[in-house]
């Protein structure tokens, strides 16, 4: 008697709070403003359904099911409409259209969806197969039914603030992926075809005894790094700094390396660290791991990189211009030939004795940054002090064996002064800036032209004696 009551009294709060109907909820928001507009004839959330008409009906075939027209109130609520689209959607008859109270109308199809929770008031979601409407109006807005009470039906239906913050709760930004032309961006755009115009120079600090076991501070390394820069510029190398980072290297250790290394890991040395240039720890097989902290030093060209292409013809005994390197390990056209008006050189056909001299007037040095599209820069300092760099041995050799094939050399070279355009290719000449007087001009005393000596052209020789090249001194080579 005691359980009648208590439903009794139940169901009369029910009717209290307002009857059940079945109501419209979005599920996808529309891209168009008109949704929260609250005119035009579009049906939002929470309008009231009055009638549904499920499939077209009067198909010609023998098996063609009439349209199925359901008008409120729905005996079953939404799961009775549920129904009724699942059907349809099976038969392949997908056409939708809902009248809501007020008059307006819903014209759509049905769509599978599946909903990985479930919406307030019964609506969409469970995890399962559900079908929704997409509207024929707008795909990107797809509503589904849902039971509601009346009342929360009048309440999304008399306030806009409120329909926005209900979208907004179930809002969600969705990631994808944009295809992208890699190929024709990296050959159109960059100046230097597939290359970037970032340079790197990896400082390793200064061993302190033969074992580097010991090196000197980060500081010092990036001192080293900084000596480095400030030396290639003040020779008139067009360089600009970028960054500088540190750079762990791993390494393997032992001895009392490894005990004043790994066993020095406590609270009160880890201050210590941001100075150290070694410190170890141990891994799970019981290794003794070292940490050397090097100094990776990132600059660019002032200019970019200008393409100078040589042509070759049959009959060349000679290139035109020596190469040489400085101290700092990069690879500069040294000289070239004046006195060649009888039988030109490629130097003077390619425009690059034109370019030379127009670089010593602005006191800059004509540096080989890619041979063929390789790099010919240095990379390294290594722990004892000496920068890995390119010798003017090989390089010679390899321009020389252009010349004996008829190949055209492709050169890439640092230029000083930044292009016109954005993006545009240095295929020519650059306009130079007036000569400069801040800097000494490199055919002064200041370059360290350091060429290998001769004792170093044995180990360097690759074969045939026509390519050995005899006239090779220990200012430049000629070419």
């Amino acid at each position: 008697m005691a359980e009648q009551e208590d439903g009794g009294s139940s169901r009369r709060r029910r009717e209290a709070a307002g009857a059940t109907v079945v109501a419209l909820e979005c599920v996808a928001g529309s891209s168009k403003a008109e949704e929260w507009g609250g005119g035009g004839g579009v049906v939002q959330e929470g309008d009231v359904v009055e009638a549904v008409r499920v499939g077209r009906g009067g198909g010609a075939g023998a098996g063609s099911a009439a349209a199925l027209e359901l008008e409120a109130p729905f005996k079953g609520g939404r799961a009775a409409l549920h129904k009724a689209l699942h059907a349809a959607f099976k038969r392949g008859d997908t056409s939708v259209e809902v009248r809501v109270r007020g008059g307006r109308e819903l014209q759509a199809c049905i769509v599978p969806h599946h909903a990985g929770h479930s919406g307030g008031g019964g609506g969409v979601g469970g995890g399962r197969k559900q079908y929704v409407l997409r509207s024929m109006h707008d795909p990107n807005y797809v509503l589904g039914f849902v039971d509601r009470l009346e009342s929360e039906c009048l309440d999304l239906q008399g306030s806009r603030s409120t329909r926005v913050a209900s979208a907004l709760s179930k809002a969600q930004l969705q990631d994808g992926y944009v295809a992208y032309p890699w190929e024709k961006k990296m050959r159109d755009i960059l100046r230097t075809s597939n290359s970037s115009c970032y340079l790197s120079m990896l400082v390793l600090p200064q061993a302190l005894d033969s074992n580097a076991c010991r090196y000197e501070s980060f500081d010092d390394t990036l001192a080293r790094a900084n000596a480095w820069l400030y030396s290639s510029q003040a020779l008139g190398i067009p360089i600009n700094f970028i960054n500088v980072q540190s750079e762990a290297l791993l390494t393997k250790i032992s001895g009392d390396t490894a005990s004043s290394t790994v066993n020095s890991g406590s609270l009160s040395d880890l201050s210590n660290v941001t100075n150290a240039t070694l410190y170890g720890f141990e891994d799970y097989h019981g290794v003794d791991i070292g940490v050397v902290k090097a100094a990776r030093l990132w600059y660019s060209c002032v200019g970019g990189e200008l393409l100078l292409e040589i042509p070759l013809e049959e009959g060349d005994t000679r290139l035109g211009f020596a190469i040489s390197r400085t101290e700092e390990g990069f690879i500069y056209i040294s000289s070239v030939v004046e006195d060649d008006k009888e039988c030109e050189a490629p130097s003077s056909r390619s425009g690059l004795r034109d370019l030379f001299n127009r670089a010593k007037e602005a006191s800059k040095l004509l540096v080989i940054s890619r041979v063929s599209n390789e790099k010919v820069l240095p990379w390294m300092i290594s722990s004892s002090g000496s920068v890995r760099c390119f010798d003017t041995i090989s390089l010679s050799q390899k321009l020389s064996l252009h010349r004996l094939a008829v190949r055209p050399i492709q050169l890439h070279l640092l230029a000083w002064e930044k292009p016109a355009g954005p993006v545009e290719r240095m295929f020519r000449l650059p306009k130079l800036p007036p000569p400069s007087t801040l800097l000494p001009q490199p055919h002064q005393n200041l370059i360290a032209k350091s060429i290998e000596p001769r004792a170093d052209a044995d180990e360097d020789y690759v074969g045939d004696l026509s390519f050995r090249l005899d006239d090779i001194s220990f200012e430049s080579s000629w070419v």
